[in-house]
Protein backbone atom coordinates (compact mmCIF):
# COMPACT_ATOMS: atom_id res chain seq x y z
CA UNK A 1 0.00 0.00 0.00
CA UNK A 2 1.28 3.40 -0.73
CA UNK A 3 1.92 5.75 1.93
CA UNK A 4 -0.69 8.91 1.85
CA UNK A 5 0.84 12.15 0.06
CA UNK A 6 -0.50 15.35 0.06
CA UNK A 7 -0.08 17.59 -2.83
CA UNK A 8 1.60 20.48 -0.76
CA UNK A 9 4.57 18.03 -1.14
CA UNK A 10 4.51 17.70 -4.87
CA UNK A 11 6.50 18.73 -7.15
CA UNK A 12 4.53 19.02 -10.66
CA UNK A 13 6.12 16.68 -13.66
CA UNK A 14 8.74 14.77 -11.91
CA UNK A 15 6.65 11.49 -12.70
CA UNK A 16 6.86 10.41 -16.51
CA UNK A 17 3.71 10.57 -18.34
CA UNK A 18 4.04 7.20 -20.08
CA UNK A 19 0.40 7.82 -21.35
CA UNK A 20 1.66 10.23 -23.21
CA UNK A 21 4.50 9.12 -24.89
CA UNK A 22 4.91 8.20 -28.51
CA UNK A 23 3.75 5.59 -29.74
CA UNK A 24 6.53 2.32 -30.82
CA UNK A 25 4.54 2.67 -34.19
CA UNK A 26 5.14 5.08 -37.28
CA UNK A 27 3.58 5.68 -40.17
CA UNK A 28 -0.23 4.77 -39.02
CA UNK A 29 -1.68 6.04 -41.75
CA UNK A 30 0.65 3.60 -44.42
CA UNK A 31 -0.42 0.12 -42.58
CA UNK A 32 -3.34 -2.11 -44.33
CA UNK A 33 -6.24 -2.87 -41.82
CA UNK A 34 -5.26 -5.90 -41.23
CA UNK A 35 -1.75 -4.25 -39.54
CA UNK A 36 -3.74 -1.82 -37.97
CA UNK A 37 -5.97 -4.33 -35.99
CA UNK A 38 -2.94 -7.13 -35.24
CA UNK A 39 -1.04 -3.68 -34.07
CA UNK A 40 -3.66 -2.70 -31.94
CA UNK A 41 -4.49 -6.24 -30.60
CA UNK A 42 -0.83 -7.08 -29.97
CA UNK A 43 -0.71 -3.82 -27.66
CA UNK A 44 -4.46 -4.55 -25.91
CA UNK A 45 -3.05 -8.17 -24.71
CA UNK A 46 -0.19 -6.51 -22.54
CA UNK A 47 -3.22 -4.67 -20.71
CA UNK A 48 -4.39 -7.57 -18.31
CA UNK A 49 -0.69 -8.33 -17.17
CA UNK A 50 -0.57 -4.41 -15.98
CA UNK A 51 -3.84 -5.16 -14.12
CA UNK A 52 -2.32 -8.31 -12.48
CA UNK A 53 0.83 -5.96 -11.27
CA UNK A 54 -1.70 -3.38 -9.43
CA UNK A 55 -3.99 -6.72 -7.70
CA UNK A 56 -2.37 -5.81 -4.44
CA UNK A 57 -3.74 -2.60 -4.52
CA UNK A 58 -7.37 -2.77 -6.18
CA UNK A 59 -7.46 -5.90 -3.08
CA UNK A 60 -7.11 -2.80 -0.54
CA UNK A 61 -9.80 -0.62 -2.31
CA UNK A 62 -12.79 -3.01 -2.37
CA UNK A 63 -11.63 -4.17 1.26
CA UNK A 64 -12.52 -0.57 2.24
CA UNK A 65 -15.72 -0.57 0.45
CA UNK A 66 -17.10 -3.42 1.12
CA UNK A 67 -16.61 -2.37 5.10
CA UNK A 68 -18.31 0.84 4.50
CA UNK A 69 -20.96 -0.73 2.77
CA UNK A 70 -21.31 -2.75 6.00
CA UNK A 71 -22.04 0.37 7.57
CA UNK A 72 -24.42 1.75 4.81
CA UNK A 73 -21.93 3.33 3.39
CA UNK A 74 -22.05 4.14 -1.08
CA UNK A 75 -19.36 4.22 -3.86
CA UNK A 76 -18.76 6.69 -5.99
CA UNK A 77 -16.63 7.10 -8.73
CA UNK A 78 -15.82 10.51 -10.60
CA UNK A 79 -13.85 11.53 -13.61
CA UNK A 80 -13.36 13.50 -17.03
CA UNK A 81 -13.84 12.28 -20.26
CA UNK A 82 -13.30 8.78 -20.77
CA UNK A 83 -12.56 7.79 -17.26
CA UNK A 84 -15.78 9.21 -15.98
CA UNK A 85 -18.04 7.39 -18.97
CA UNK A 86 -16.62 4.36 -17.92
CA UNK A 87 -17.09 5.09 -14.26
CA UNK A 88 -20.81 5.34 -14.95
CA UNK A 89 -20.92 2.45 -17.01
CA UNK A 90 -20.02 0.58 -14.10
CA UNK A 91 -22.37 1.87 -11.86
CA UNK A 92 -25.26 1.87 -13.70
CA UNK A 93 -24.70 -1.72 -14.24
CA UNK A 94 -25.01 -2.64 -10.92
CA UNK A 95 -28.76 -2.37 -10.18
CA UNK A 96 -29.91 -4.85 -12.84
CA UNK A 97 -26.84 -7.13 -11.96
CA UNK A 98 -27.11 -7.15 -8.44
CA UNK A 99 -30.35 -6.06 -7.62
CA UNK A 100 -29.01 -3.01 -5.70
CA UNK A 101 -30.51 0.40 -5.06
CA UNK A 102 -29.81 2.67 -8.20
CA UNK A 103 -27.91 5.15 -5.45
CA UNK A 104 -25.34 2.17 -4.20
CA UNK A 105 -22.60 3.02 -6.89
CA UNK A 106 -22.58 6.17 -8.29
CA UNK A 107 -20.75 7.85 -11.66
CA UNK A 108 -19.92 11.22 -11.48
CA UNK A 109 -19.01 13.07 -14.54
CA UNK A 110 -17.02 16.51 -15.02
CA UNK A 111 -19.52 18.84 -17.00
CA UNK A 112 -22.47 16.56 -16.03
CA UNK A 113 -24.59 14.14 -17.54
CA UNK A 114 -24.50 15.81 -20.81
CA UNK A 115 -20.80 15.26 -21.01
CA UNK A 116 -21.50 11.26 -20.81
CA UNK A 117 -22.78 12.24 -24.94
CA UNK A 118 -20.31 15.08 -26.19
CA UNK A 119 -17.29 16.72 -24.20
CA UNK A 120 -17.68 19.86 -22.56
CA UNK A 121 -15.03 22.14 -22.91
CA UNK A 122 -12.67 22.78 -19.92
CA UNK A 123 -15.20 21.10 -17.53
CA UNK A 124 -11.74 18.59 -16.68
CA UNK A 125 -9.89 21.95 -15.36
CA UNK A 126 -12.62 22.94 -12.64
CA UNK A 127 -10.82 21.15 -9.21
CA UNK A 128 -13.67 22.46 -6.89
CA UNK A 129 -16.95 21.40 -8.94
CA UNK A 130 -16.12 17.60 -8.22
CA UNK A 131 -16.77 18.79 -4.18
CA UNK A 132 -20.29 20.68 -5.40
CA UNK A 133 -20.99 17.29 -7.23
CA UNK A 134 -20.60 15.16 -4.74
CA UNK A 135 -22.59 17.19 -2.45
CA UNK A 136 -25.64 16.93 -4.14
CA UNK A 137 -25.51 13.43 -3.40
CA UNK A 138 -25.17 14.26 -0.01
CA UNK A 139 -21.63 12.37 0.50
CA UNK A 140 -20.59 11.85 4.01
CA UNK A 141 -17.64 9.88 5.96
CA UNK A 142 -19.41 6.20 5.37
CA UNK A 143 -19.09 6.39 1.65
CA UNK A 144 -16.03 5.50 -0.53
CA UNK A 145 -14.76 7.73 -3.22
CA UNK A 146 -12.89 6.12 -6.30
CA UNK A 147 -11.26 8.88 -8.59
CA UNK A 148 -10.80 7.83 -12.37
CA UNK A 149 -7.78 9.36 -14.39
CA UNK A 150 -5.66 7.87 -16.92
CA UNK A 151 -3.10 10.40 -16.85
CA UNK A 152 -3.42 11.29 -12.92
CA UNK A 153 -3.62 14.91 -13.63
CA UNK A 154 -7.10 15.80 -13.79
CA UNK A 155 -7.75 18.57 -11.68
CA UNK A 156 -11.39 17.97 -11.33
CA UNK A 157 -10.67 14.52 -10.02
CA UNK A 158 -7.61 15.82 -7.82
CA UNK A 159 -9.58 18.87 -6.53
CA UNK A 160 -12.27 16.36 -5.36
CA UNK A 161 -10.37 13.67 -3.42
CA UNK A 162 -8.74 16.44 -1.57
CA UNK A 163 -11.77 17.77 -0.34
CA UNK A 164 -12.36 14.01 0.59
CA UNK A 165 -9.83 13.65 2.20
CA UNK A 166 -10.36 17.28 4.42
CA UNK A 167 -13.81 15.72 5.44
CA UNK A 168 -12.83 12.06 6.45
CA UNK A 169 -14.07 10.20 3.14
CA UNK A 170 -12.09 7.41 2.12
CA UNK A 171 -10.34 7.92 -1.07
CA UNK A 172 -9.23 5.23 -3.66
CA UNK A 173 -7.78 6.49 -7.20
CA UNK A 174 -7.45 4.49 -10.74
CA UNK A 175 -4.71 5.87 -13.04
CA UNK A 176 -2.19 4.60 -15.58
CA UNK A 177 0.92 6.91 -14.65
CA UNK A 178 3.53 6.02 -11.35
CA UNK A 179 3.46 8.58 -9.20
CA UNK A 180 0.91 10.70 -10.24
CA UNK A 181 -0.40 13.89 -8.44
CA UNK A 182 -3.85 11.98 -8.19
CA UNK A 183 -2.24 8.77 -7.00
CA UNK A 184 -0.50 10.82 -4.32
CA UNK A 185 -3.65 12.66 -3.42
CA UNK A 186 -5.61 9.52 -2.85
CA UNK A 187 -5.30 7.58 0.32
CA UNK A 188 -5.24 3.89 -1.60
CA UNK A 189 -4.44 4.44 -5.02
CA UNK A 190 -4.36 1.74 -7.70
CA UNK A 191 -1.84 2.47 -10.66
CA UNK A 192 -1.92 0.51 -13.82
CA UNK A 193 1.34 1.44 -15.87
CA UNK A 194 0.15 0.26 -19.62
CA UNK A 195 2.36 2.31 -21.24
CA UNK A 196 2.17 4.34 -25.01
CA UNK A 197 -0.86 4.02 -26.67
CA UNK A 198 -0.75 2.34 -30.16
CA UNK A 199 -1.84 6.31 -31.07
CA UNK A 200 0.43 8.36 -29.29
CA UNK A 201 -2.05 10.17 -26.25
CA UNK A 202 -4.87 8.09 -27.17
CA UNK A 203 -5.84 7.11 -23.54
CA UNK A 204 -9.11 5.72 -24.44
CA UNK A 205 -7.59 2.68 -25.89
CA UNK A 206 -5.28 0.85 -23.83
CA UNK A 207 -5.72 3.11 -20.23
CA UNK A 208 -9.29 3.08 -20.81
CA UNK A 209 -9.10 -0.59 -20.92
CA UNK A 210 -7.39 -1.39 -17.92
CA UNK A 211 -9.52 0.91 -15.86
CA UNK A 212 -12.33 -0.76 -16.95
CA UNK A 213 -10.70 -4.10 -16.01
CA UNK A 214 -10.16 -2.85 -13.04
CA UNK A 215 -13.81 -1.27 -12.05
CA UNK A 216 -15.56 -4.85 -13.23
CA UNK A 217 -13.07 -6.00 -10.64
CA UNK A 218 -13.97 -3.75 -7.64
CA UNK A 219 -17.57 -3.80 -8.43
CA UNK A 220 -18.03 -7.32 -8.97
CA UNK A 221 -15.84 -8.37 -5.74
CA UNK A 222 -17.80 -6.24 -3.72
CA UNK A 223 -21.04 -7.40 -4.62
CA UNK A 224 -19.85 -10.94 -4.42
CA UNK A 225 -18.69 -9.79 -0.68
CA UNK A 226 -21.75 -8.63 -0.07
CA UNK A 227 -23.75 -11.78 -0.50
CA UNK A 228 -25.04 -10.65 -3.90
CA UNK A 229 -24.07 -13.84 -6.33
CA UNK A 230 -25.49 -17.32 -4.78
CA UNK A 231 -22.82 -19.94 -6.25
CA UNK A 232 -21.70 -18.09 -9.60
CA UNK A 233 -24.97 -16.92 -10.36
CA UNK A 234 -26.35 -13.29 -10.36
CA UNK A 235 -29.34 -14.52 -7.83
CA UNK A 236 -30.64 -10.64 -7.31
CA UNK A 237 -30.37 -9.41 -11.06
CA UNK A 238 -33.46 -7.04 -12.11
CA UNK A 239 -35.51 -8.77 -14.54
CA UNK A 240 -35.97 -6.20 -17.02
CA UNK A 241 -36.06 -8.22 -20.06
CA UNK A 242 -36.83 -11.40 -22.24
CA UNK A 243 -33.42 -12.55 -22.20
CA UNK A 244 -32.71 -11.99 -17.94
CA UNK A 245 -36.46 -13.67 -17.54
CA UNK A 246 -35.19 -16.83 -19.45
CA UNK A 247 -31.85 -16.83 -17.65
CA UNK A 248 -33.27 -16.62 -14.27
CA UNK A 249 -36.05 -19.50 -15.03
CA UNK A 250 -32.83 -21.79 -15.89
CA UNK A 251 -31.09 -20.65 -13.00
CA UNK A 252 -34.06 -21.57 -10.98
CA UNK A 253 -34.86 -24.91 -12.42
CA UNK A 254 -30.34 -25.77 -11.51
CA UNK A 255 -31.64 -24.74 -7.96
CA UNK A 256 -34.78 -27.02 -7.31
CA UNK A 257 -36.65 -29.71 -8.55
CA UNK A 258 -39.54 -27.47 -10.97
CA UNK A 259 -40.49 -27.42 -15.05
CA UNK A 260 -40.08 -24.40 -16.68
CA UNK A 261 -43.49 -23.49 -16.59
CA UNK A 262 -43.32 -23.52 -12.89
CA UNK A 263 -39.92 -21.76 -12.67
CA UNK A 264 -41.34 -19.24 -14.48
CA UNK A 265 -44.30 -18.86 -12.25
CA UNK A 266 -42.57 -18.38 -9.62
CA UNK A 267 -40.15 -16.16 -10.49
CA UNK A 268 -42.89 -13.78 -11.93
CA UNK A 269 -44.50 -14.10 -8.62
CA UNK A 270 -41.71 -13.77 -6.10
CA UNK A 271 -39.19 -10.93 -8.25
CA UNK A 272 -36.05 -12.90 -8.27
CA UNK A 273 -34.43 -15.54 -8.62
CA UNK A 274 -33.33 -16.28 -4.62
CA UNK A 275 -36.68 -15.42 -3.66
CA UNK A 276 -37.71 -17.40 -5.60
CA UNK A 277 -35.72 -20.60 -4.71
CA UNK A 278 -36.07 -19.50 -1.58
CA UNK A 279 -39.93 -19.71 -1.44
CA UNK A 280 -39.97 -23.10 -2.90
CA UNK A 281 -37.51 -24.38 0.00
CA UNK A 282 -39.85 -22.85 2.71
CA UNK A 283 -42.95 -24.50 1.27
CA UNK A 284 -41.00 -28.19 1.86
CA UNK A 285 -40.69 -27.91 5.51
Amino acid sequence: MHPRKTLRNYKPMTFTKTTEQASKYEHLEKMSVQELLFNINQEDQTVPLAVAKALPSIEIVVTQIVAKMKLGGRLFYIGAGTSGRLGIVDASECPPTFGVPFDLVNGIIAGGDKAIRRAVENAEDNATQAWIDLQEHNINSNDVVIGIAASGTTPYVIGGLQACNENNIITGSISCNAGSPLSQTAQFPIEVIVGPEFVTGSSRMKAGTAQKLVLNMISTATMIQLGKVKGNKMVDMQLSNAKLVDRGVKMIMSEIPVSYEEGSQLLSQMGSVRKAVDFYNSQKH
